[in-house]
């Protein structure tokens, strides 16, 4: 069972003012919840140790793809191949950030891996700035959270330049490098995220500047340009995969500039690999039964399982099947044209009011902040974020 908090809600007035402008859902109903998980310092521990642990896996089942070809098998549309192999081969193409989604953790429940939204996820700006506003406006211990998210991402900016190296040397290595950050102009969340993932940049030391994607100058010979400015750096919170599908002539370009050293593309285009949920096979072929991990497959299994295409978001075009491969639950959406993959199904962990619980735990560099989504078995789009508190620090 899930213990929470019953707290006082953050009012809009003041969301609005901090930027968080997508506090409520087209039903009318609040995004944050009035509750805060309650968790122990264990289990804050326990999604620490296992993501750390998670990501060298992925990084090994990775590896594993590329040596064997398999990018077919995974989804990975063919005109990015040879981007993904220059990204990984060269050790400047820094992962700056993802988000692990995890079953269990709470209650007693074991800890599983769902699936790693390695390239463009959602939910940092809940994690980072408003679960912690929402304790302080409780009057709670601030450091009550396992929360050091923003802090770690300026952190891994400073890696983009001293790579493994301590990242207090950053001000010896630094030679006026920029970052261009970039999204899409239709989400004003997209833009809030992009901005808040520049202040971090900029706080690290780097030089920043921001432009939406149809303000950007791509040359295959000399990089990546807002007007006539030139940038080492380039962060789009634009996924891969829609890069590759919806933009063909943005991916060849992106590969001869990345292929010409004229600028480096965060997150980089292997982080593909971990984003497309075919990874979750090789996984479980690479460390089968791993207690971490849910068994998964092309082909459909012999237990209750969930179908789920290898690219898609928000619970779009998941299927909950039995044994026997009938449908027991959906939603359906817009990804049906990808693979899919089949993976054991798993109970999220429930409060005393039957909702389930869905936990979100950021890497950047290591396990960094932690925060919930509640709803029904599938999580789709009206899923409400919902933030924690160590217990033994409240």
């Amino acid at each position: 069972m899930v213990e929470t908090l019953h707290v006082k809600p953050l009012e809009k007035a003041f969301l609005e003012s901090i930027g968080f402008w997508w506090h409520t859902d087209p039903d009318d109903t609040a995004y944050l919840t009035d509750t805060l998980v309650c968790v122990s310092e264990a289990e804050a521990q326990a999604y620490y140790d296992a993501v750390n642990t998670l990501y060298e896996m992925m990084s090994e089942a990775a590896q594993y793809v590329i040596d064997h070809a398999l990018f077919h098998e995974l989804g990975i549309p063919f005109n990015l191949v040879n981007t993904i192999k220059r990204s990984w081969e060269n050790d400047v193409h820094w992962h700056t950030y993802g988000r692990f989604d995890l079953s269990g953790g709470v209650g007693g429940a074991p800890i599983k891996l769902i699936e790693f939204n390695a390239d463009t996820p959602t939910a940092l700006y809940e994690t980072a700035i408003v679960q912690w506003a929402h304790l302080k406006y409780n009057g709670f211990d601030e450091a009550a959270q396992f929360n050091t998210l923003y802090e770690a991402l300026k952190e891994n900016f400073k890696r983009l330049v001293v790579l493994g190296g301590d990242t207090a040397e950053f001000g010896k290595y630094y030679e006026g490098w920029k970052i261009l950050f970039s999204c899409v102009g239709e989400s004003i969340e997209d833009e809030v995220t992009t901005k808040l993932l520049q202040t971090a940049a900029k706080e690290a030391g780097f030089h920043t500047d921001f432009a939406f994607i149809d303000a950007v100058g791509f040359n295959d010979e000399e990089g990546i340009f807002k007007g006539d400015e030139a940038f080492e750096y380039w962060f789009k919170l634009i996924p891969w995969e829609n890069i590759a599908l919806d933009e063909g002539d943005l991916a060849l370009s992106l590969e001869a500039i990345i292929t010409n050293q004229k600028a480096i593309i965060l997150n980089p285009a292997y982080t593909l690999l971990f984003q497309s949920k075919g990874i979750m096979k090789i996984l479980w072929d690479l460390f089968p039964n791993h207690p971490l991990l849910l068994e998964t497959s092309f082909e459909p299994l012999s237990a209750k399982q969930v179908k789920k295409p290898m690219f898609g978001r928000e619970g779009a075009n998941v299927e909950i099947l039995d044994a026997q491969g009938a449908r027991l639950e959906g939603k359906e959406g817009i990804y049906g044209h990808h693979p899919v993959i089949f993976q054991a199904y798993e109970p999220f962990a429930k409060d005393a009011q039957g909702h389930c619980y869905q936990a979100g735990v950021f890497f950047a560099y290591e396990g960094c902040g932690l925060g919930f989504r509640r709803g029904g078995e599938i999580l789709d789009n009206y899923s409400k974020f919902v933030g924690h508190m160590i217990k033994e620090k409240a």
